[in-house]
């Protein structure tokens, strides 16, 4: 990859109405600062407010902004994989739409992500969140470390770039996102960490508990250690 590369932000919403539009500014702001072609994909996740009107009405005024909205909601991971799939460039940026992510990091993981990286992931060394959930999200990256060994500090950033087509090629389940890393490395990925500025939520309501995540995520870090367990690969020594 180049340093004059296009690159693709992926932005999966669900019921973010009152962020949408400060997100958009902020994210025209961070990428024109890095004087390469980029787009904004908007994935709604059939919203119950007026989000989609909100992308609609973006995808209007600015040649930018494209959008995907489901018929019905499929949550984050799909929602993620919808942009992949429309992506219209080799480099995926990924980040929540809660504002919770400072749009002002990605020029530093861009310059990271081009120095030899196949994957930059943000680390919130100073997290904006509640005490509990300091807490919840500190035990699971242990727990997590311990099935995975990934090596990461802060997984559930959501906030990183990627190689497209390695991305392409990891396996898609439910809650895949929270295992970006392992699953990157099981295709070769060399990973990079960044830390990256964490803010309080600007509007609008945490679409996950504690107890909920934990329980998914015990259960699908069960799948993931099955998988890397089974995984294979290849080199070629010779071809005719």
């Amino acid at each position: 990859m180049t340093n004059t590369s296009k690159f693709s932000m992926v932005f999966p919403v669900y019921n973010e109405q009152e962020n949408l539009e400060i997100l958009f500014s902020q994210v025209k702001t961070a990428a024109d600062s890095t004087t390469r072609p980029w787009e904004a994909i908007f994935i709604d996740d059939c919203s119950s407010d007026n989000s989609l009107e909100v992308i609609r009405a973006l995808a209007r005024q600015h040649p930018e902004v494209r959008y995907v909205a489901f018929e019905e909601n499929r949550g984050q991971s799909v929602a993620f994989c919808a942009g992949f799939d429309c992506a219209d460039s080799d480099i995926i940026v990924t980040m929540d739409a809660d504002l919770q992510n400072d749009p002002s990091d990605i020029p530093a993981m861009l310059s990271a992500f081009d120095n030899g990286c196949d994957m930059v992931v943000g680390w919130r060394a100073k997290r904006k969140d509640t005490f509990w959930k300091r807490i919840a999200s500190r035990v699971g990256n242990k727990v997590r470390n311990w099935f995975t060994d990934d090596g990461i500090h802060d997984t559930g950033c959501s906030l990183k770039i990627m190689r497209r087509d390695m991305l392409m090629n990891v396996p898609r389940f439910k809650n895949m996102h929270r295992f970006f890393p392992i699953l990157m490395k099981m295709q070769g990925a060399v990973i990079h960490e960044v830390v990256v500025n964490h803010r309080e939520r600007h509007a609008g309501t945490s679409k996950y508990g504690n107890w909920q995540r934990a329980k998914q995520g015990l259960y699908d870090l069960i799948g993931v250690r099955w998988l890397m367990t089974r995984h294979v690969s290849y080199t070629v020594k010779e071809k005719n």
